[in-house]
């Protein structure tokens, strides 16, 4: 290939890596600021299940399109096993559980950490080593998201009881770094719509028997409202957001697609002005230009270091 025409293309694949993290990281805003909504009508695991019953049925019909390659678990069936273990039936109820213990700020912060956990797990299991754009990358991405989210309003009553909060919210970023190193490995093989919709089958039946446990200690307020939520969080969220992640990671690879995790509380923050009337001030405009800065400066330096590669070989 030309080398002119493989440095485009590599810049097309890193931009269409960017919007599909970003987009990733819109819905899953989106399904924060529902999680912290129906946190007194349903119970973590029920939500759970119910959010993956929904894309389960949903990426089951995507996937009778594939080739049977795709359609089979095949000799990665551990890896996606993994999968479905980190990001689907531990994640995703770990994640509300922390929510409903800590403060949001708190939780937004330990997010941050995302690309770092990540970048190292990335090395330590795949040995994909974190460029030095990367780690410069995720480092001002975090700057952005403590400008973002002012630590001074939380007192110290609020700080204490979110203690345990912040080691299960810490927990949930860990795992769900290790499912996007997972993911970079699963998708050398198969597509992506095939990792997320076999990550999500095995992960689900994990989730209907913790739900039903759940069940008999918690309550569910059976509602209109409850039923549209739940239907969303299982496409937006869980199909497409799922489905976009996965494609990012497998242009990007891991460590570059989690310096866009960050994102998440500026989406966050937008969401909470357009939709909840929250004011939006200097720090939230610092704090994102930061947060989007660092993220395009670490994917521009993996995507001029692939290119690179590929004109070499």
């Amino acid at each position: 290939m030309n080398p002119n025409d493989a440095r485009s293309h590599g810049y097309l694949t890193q931009l269409g890596g960017i919007g599909l993290v970003n987009l990733a990281t819109l819905t899953w805003s989106t399904n924060m600021v529902l999680g912290r909504w129906l946190r007194d009508d349903v119970g973590p695991l029920t939500l759970a299940a119910a959010r993956y019953s929904i894309a389960a049925v949903i990426l089951a019909a995507l996937l009778q399109r594939r080739p049977r390659t795709d359609r089979r678990l095949g000799q990665d069936g551990w890896l996606l096993l993994g999968m479905a273990l980190s990001g689907v039936a531990i994640f995703t109820p770990t994640l509300y559980l922390g929510l409903r213990l800590t403060t949001a700020v708190n939780a937004t912060l330990i997010n941050g950490l995302g690309p770092l956990l990540t970048g190292v797990l990335a090395a330590l299991l795949i040995r994909e080593p974190m460029s030095g754009r990367q780690v410069v990358g995720a480092v001002v991405g975090l700057a952005g998201v403590v400008v973002l989210i002012p630590i001074g309003s939380l007192s110290p009553g609020q700080a204490a009881r979110g203690n345990v909060g912040d080691l299960i919210t810490l927990a949930a970023v860990g795992l769900w770094g290790l499912y996007s190193v997972l993911g970079r490995r699963v998708m050398r093989h198969r597509s992506p719509l095939s990792a997320t919709a076999f990550s999500a089958f095995l992960g689900l039946p994990f989730l209907l028997a913790a739900a039903a446990w759940e069940a008999r200690s918690v309550s569910v307020d059976l509602r209109p409202a409850l039923a549209l939520a739940v239907l969303y969080i299982g496409v937006a969220p869980g199909v497409i957001g799922f489905l976009s992640w996965n494609a990012g990671v497998r242009r990007l690879g891991p460590s570059g697609a989690m310096v866009f995790y960050n994102t998440l509380p500026l989406y966050g923050a937008l969401l909470g002005h357009l939709v909840l009337g929250e004011p939006i001030g200097p720090r939230h405009l610092i704090g994102g230009a930061l947060i989007v800065g660092g993220g395009l400066w670490a994917a521009r330096g993996q995507g001029k270091e692939e290119n690179e590669a590929s004109t070499a070989r």
